[in-house]
């Protein structure tokens, strides 16, 4: 009986391990293909870097109601006589409370308030870093697939002009060197091929990195982006510019000093001491006893100082604005500058480059199986398709990093493509 128990307990712990990788397994799946969007998105949702900011925005969301409420009052039981012969006692207890003359509590508050829309925005910025990092290594994944993809068929190419070196030398029309050329060729590329099986894996084990999942999961097939938008305009960028988190926050910044100097000015006002409470003398029996005390801010000097220091800090948040708005301008600038000069590259790569470098191959396949031209006119060729399609493929990089880069200068990637 006790085996038959102990095997069914086994039993239910195997199940619930299944399970339980099942569901990490069920959480860690990518779609397929994979998207440059749904990178941003995975990103934004798994990693912990979002979590720990939203966490000090959520710690943050308490302290107004900290600052800005009354001091915990104080009750003091006292013994206010007790003679020698102790005959009997005078005793009391009061309850103290300090009231403020001044707006500080609301003035705390709003300062507290003000540092909340500074998490806020930090938090959305450390969201937009997340998503940038994570569409860097999705693009440099896809460029090390691209290229690995690439390298295959130019090794096909390669050894097709390594048959065509070989007939030619059975024919007895050409000599024996060009096949050793041409199998040199197919060696070189084919070392390429070998270096970048381990660039692409290290490429897959970052990219798992930046979504917050395990750094050997299977990456999907993954689509490369059509980036088809028009490049938004100057003034249209510089509107958007208002929505940036760095603003945001210089903007949280400044309203805060500016509570922080009001509740230094209400350091010139008093505060209110409110005591009372049940007394009980031996003369008199049992009574109530009052006192009201005025807090006498006399010490001016340290209250000027207080007041000095508070607005030499607003003016620092003034100018750190300026300074952080016109650096904000500059690179949103330069990143419209960047897609525009990638698309150019791009566009002359896919429509004219590409086209020539591929009509040069067949001719000279064909010229050389003729024996009209020499195997250095095949491999140059070759090499020149090789090195056109290579640039296409950072082209086509540099395209979706500019685009990414403008989508954080701007501060949204909701026009991120697919």
């Amino acid at each position: 009986m006790n085996r038959l128990i102990a095997f069914i307990v086994l039993l239910l712990a195997l199940a619930v391990t299944s399970a339980g990788r099942a569901a990490a397994q069920t959480d860690q799946q990518l779609p397929s293909p994979l998207g440059l969007r749904d990178v941003i998105r995975i990103a934004s949702e798994r990693r912990d870097e979002i979590a720990a900011a939203r966490a000090r925005v959520r710690a943050g969301e308490a302290r107004p109601t900290i600052v800005s409420a009354l001091g915990d009052p104080m009750l003091s039981p006292s013994l206010d006589h007790l003679p020698f012969m102790l005959g009997g006692a005078d005793v009391s207890v009061t309850l103290e409370q300090q009231i403020p003359f001044s707006g500080i509590r609301g003035h705390r508050r709003t300062s507290a308030l003000a540092e909340v829309d500074r998490l806020r925005a930090e938090a959305s910025g450390t969201t937009l870093d997340v998503g940038i990092e994570a569409a860097n290594a999705y693009l440099m994944l896809l460029e090390r697939r691209r290229t690995a993809a690439l390298v295959s068929e130019q090794i096909a190419l390669a050894r097709d002009v390594v048959s065509a070196a070989n007939a030619r030398y059975a024919s007895g029309t050409a000599p024996q060197s060009d096949v050793l050329r041409a199998e040199v060729e197919v060696a070189r590329i084919e070392a390429i091929a070998r270096a970048l099986v381990g660039g692409v894996r290290g490429a897959e084990a970052m990219l798992n990195t930046s979504l917050a999942l395990d750094a050997d999961l299977p990456v999907p097939e993954l689509m490369l982006p059509a980036i088809t938008q028009p490049v938004p305009s100057w003034t249209a960028v510089k509107a958007a510019l208002t929505s940036r988190p760095e603003l945001a926050a210089g903007r949280a910044e400044i309203v805060r000093a500016n509570a922080d100097i009001e509740v230094m000015r209400d350091m010139f006002r008093p505060m209110a001491t409110i005591r009372t409470g049940p007394s009980y003398t031996m003369a008199e029996g049992r009574g109530w006893m009052a006192m009201v005390g005025i807090s006498l801010p006399i010490w001016r000097g340290k209250l000027d100082a207080g007041v000095a220091e508070a607005q030499a800090m607003r003016a620092m948040s003034e100018a750190d604005l300026r300074a952080m708005t016109r650096m904000i301008e500059g690179q949103a600038a330069v990143a419209v500058y960047q897609v525009q000069a990638a698309r150019e590259r791009q566009l002359a790569l896919t429509s004219d480059v590409l086209p020539r470098a591929r009509m040069a191959i067949e001719p000279a396949v064909a010229g050389y199986a003729s024996g009209q031209l020499p195997l250095v006119s095949v491999i140059e060729a070759v090499q020149a398709l090789w090195l056109v399609q290579s640039d296409l493929i950072a082209a086509d990089t540099e395209l979706g990093l500019a685009w990414v880069r403008l989508g954080r200068a701007v501060g949204s990637y909701e026009a991120i493509a697919q």
